[in-house]
């Protein structure tokens, strides 16, 4: 199981079951989801599920703002399907439209991609995100993930279509030079 981790204004801590209805608050916004691949949650018990299916493993965390107690995004660090045999996973999230635009991702990914290298000893960390998803594209800059290319027609998004990624990693001597 993950440890909780901290930064100025977020806990990062394993998600429980209690956590459904926080997630159903964001999940189930349209803006939300469809940015990511995922169709909006339906109802408390779609997040339920969902956290039971893919969130209580060793990969996820809820992000939780501190002031307010309130659960407000997930970060993961999934297995990496690109790099099989490399010390790597992918950086995967999702935050709280209400929350976009102030940093908090940023702020949450820092802290997940610190834990990759220096806990899990990891030497790369990729993200991939749709060629429209502007917002996570900042992200990926601030955190000084590299460019890798775009992959075609390699994602198949909850409505059965197809759509490209734009591909980054971030390698352990580059994320050391930025500290």
């Amino acid at each position: 199981m993950l440890p909780s981790l901290e930064t100025e204004r977020l806990i990062l801590r394993p998600f429980t079951t209690d956590d459904a209805e926080g997630l159903f608050a964001y999940a189930s916004n349209p803006n939300v989801g469809p940015r990511a691949g995922w169709k909006p949650h339906a109802d408390v018990e779609e997040s339920r599920r969902i956290i039971c299916e893919l969130f209580l493993t060793d990969r996820f965390w809820a992000v939780i703002e501190k002031q307010s107690g309130k659960l407000i995004g997930s970060i993961g660090l999934e297995t990496d399907k690109r790099r099989p045999d490399i010390a790597s996973r992918e950086l995967g999230y999702s935050l709280a439209e209400e929350c976009w635009g102030k940093g908090i991702m940023t702020e949450a990914a820092k802290e997940a991609i610190r834990y990759a290298f220096e806990e899990m000893k990891l030497d790369v960390v990729a993200i991939c995100t749709s060629l429209t998803n502007e917002r996570s594209a900042g992200v990926i800059r601030k955190c000084g993930f590299k460019y890798e290319g775009t992959e075609r027609s390699c994602y198949k998004i909850y409505d059965g279509s197809l759509r490209d990624s734009r591909c980054f990693s971030l390698l352990k001597s580059e994320w050391e030079a930025l500290r």
